[in-house]
């Protein structure tokens, strides 16, 4: 097991290495310039994701795809996964995590719009769409559809579950000492009465859940940032000169360099809010919308809520708290986060458990529906019911035994993914072009589209 654990940690680290940031990031700005900023749309975006748009084909309200998609999108790596950015990069790397998310909103924004444009009505009555259904029908290469949808499956059950069912366990065993066995049927019997229902199910969960954890969370940086309030401005003036100047951190920070802050800061970014790895549009393409930009300008501002949002408030409180208590240890980013929230008096730390509980039990359910989904794409809705029930047992597992190789497994799963994603963005970005010139450009954002394609 400790060579098979090896082997895909060796390949986990080159696959996530440089050429893959350099992928990522390139295809955010190729498709930032190429779509002419669709970022500009933000706030009509948002105006979009809580608009109902009755009477057009879909499962699920838009407001119910975008909640899904950040129940998936947000987790623990907001929280814990910047604090690791910082202790490796640097203060620096806040901006460059901050800055991925703000031309990973292009990229999500395609994303949304090919999984609408190229999705199908099923037998069932269901909506289907994604990345597997763009390669297909959009470049007839239904081979690396296929291989898409094969890596999702397998990441659903890594990333979607067994890691967010072990960090839920550990995480109460550690702060109220319920065993993890226990913990892991609660999981288990929590998750199974939310995804029999399927996605309609799982939305109407998500469209509670996911506001209330994510404004309960930002609520609780900003106490924070009011009790650091003397060190805020030092702190985005740091993460700024950090970012091109890391000796600018000093104490511990002095070893950091320019490429360190960048890697960890940009990596960080890409994984968080999981703009081109092709699981959002996935969701994206059940939603109930009349044409396939009215839900890209939704999806998109999925990416802003995730990292332009939550992630560069986590990093600004970790910072802030760096400089108030130069005492405190920065070298784990778990722990560094423990100390920030702990400065909250009473509710502090029950604040970030929860946060952390919350955001994996939000994954979990988006992950489900991603899974199914690839899952149904291969075999069809056959074996739709079995899949959850595999899936819900895999989650009990999950809770009990070492995840170590699992991680490594699923980052590979996860940047395979990306791989053939990838493809069908660039390879499409010319039908995302038009499309966007078409409906928002000559505004015409009310406009049905072409019954045949819905």
């Amino acid at each position: 097991m400790e060579t098979i654990n090896a082997f895909f940690s060796l390949v986990s680290d080159f696959l996530w290495g440089w050429p893959m940031i350099v992928l990522l990031l390139g295809t955010h700005v190729f498709l930032t310039v190429r779509l002419r900023f669709p970022q500009r749309k933000l706030f009509t975006g948002i105006r979009l994701s809580v608009k109902k748009d009755p009477g057009a084909a879909g499962d699920v309200s838009q407001f119910g795809a975008l909640a899904t998609a950040l129940a998936a999108t947000i987790g623990t790596g907001n929280i814990v996964g910047v604090a690791t950015a910082v202790a490796l990069g640097g203060p620096g790397a806040v901006l460059w995590c901050w800055l991925t998310g703000i031309f990973g909103m292009s990229t999500k924004y395609a994303e949304g719009l090919l999984a609408v444009k190229y999705r199908v009505k099923a037998d069932n009555g269901r909506m289907y769409g994604g990345p597997m259904y763009a390669l297909e029908r959009g470049l007839n290469m239904k081979w690396l559809a296929i291989l898409f949808a094969v890596f999702t499956a397998l990441a659903s059950f890594g990333i979607g579950c067994t890691v967010q069912a072990n960090s839920i366990a550990l995480m109460a065993h550690e702060t109220f000492g319920i065993e993890q066995w226990v913990v892991g049927i609660i999981v288990c019997l929590l998750t199974a009465a939310v995804i029999l229902g399927g996605v309609k199910a799982i939305a109407r969960v998500c469209t509670v859940l996911v506001p209330f954890m994510a404004v309960l969370y930002v609520v609780g940086c900003v106490v924070i940032l009011c009790i650091n309030h003397d060190y805020v401005w030092p702190a985005v003036q740091l993460i700024v000169d950090a970012a091109f100047n890391p000796s600018a951190a000093g104490g511990g920070f002095v070893g950091a360099t320019v490429i360190m802050a960048a890697r960890y800061g940009i990596a960080r970014g890409l994984f968080s809010n999981e703009s081109g790895m092709g699981s959002a549009p996935i969701v994206a393409a059940a939603a109930q919308t009349r044409n396939p930009v009215r839900q890209a300008l939704v999806s998109s501002t999925g990416t802003f809520w995730d990292t332009v949002v939550i992630c560069a408030l986590t990093g600004l409180v970790l910072v802030s708290s760096i400089l108030a208590y130069p005492d405190i240890s920065y070298a784990d980013g778990g722990a560094l986060t423990k100390v920030a929230f702990s400065k909250i008096p009473y509710v502090g730390a029950p604040l970030l458990t929860f946060g952390i509980l919350t955001f994996a039990f939000s994954t979990i359910l988006g992950w489900s529906y991603y899974g199914e989904s690839a899952v149904n794409y291969i075999e069809g809705n056959r074996i739709n019911r079995f899949y959850r029930i595999l899936y819900i047992v895999a989650l009990f597992f999950g809770s009990i035994i070492n995840l170590d190789i699992i991680w490594n497994i699923a980052d590979c799963m996860n940047a395979l993914m990306a791989i053939p994603n990838l493809i069908a963005l660039l390879l499409l970005s010319g039908v995302a072009a038009r499309e966007t010139k078409k409906y928002l450009w000559a505004n015409h954002l009310d406009e049905e589209m072409p019954e045949e394609l819905t």
